[in-house]
């Protein structure tokens, strides 16, 4: 029995660390957040965001925007963008404001 619930108590913390570490990654919080409306590659360009005229992000529109701004929007919406600012930690908008940034490096190739 003991060794039962020592196994569950190991199994919760690797749980816990492994959630953790998914919402410090930009890339896998970009992929559980994002990707519906702007697509893997942040064009824009799924189902969804071309329904709601999502941005591409990696367009100068949103690049020329400064890192506040794109805090901002994350964090409070914008238009038919929701908020995210309850669900993500702002230690983690900001990660994904680089990711972001990273987007249109990626795609000049």
């Amino acid at each position: 029995m003991r060794a039962f619930i020592l196994c569950l108590v190991l199994m919760s913390i690797v749980a816990m660390v492994t959630a953790t570490q998914a919402q410090s990654d930009p890339a896998k919080s970009f992929k559980t957040n994002c990707t519906l409306c702007h697509s893997a590659d942040g064009s824009g360009d799924s189902a969804t965001g071309r329904a709601l005229h999502a941005k591409d992000l990696r367009s100068d529109e949103v690049q020329k925007e400064t890192d506040a701004a794109l805090n901002e929007v994350i964090t409070k919406g914008r238009g038919k963008m929701p908020a995210f600012g309850a669900k993500i930690k702002p230690d983690d908008i900001q990660k994904l404001v680089i990711y972001i940034r990273s987007l249109a490096k990626s795609s000049q190739h």
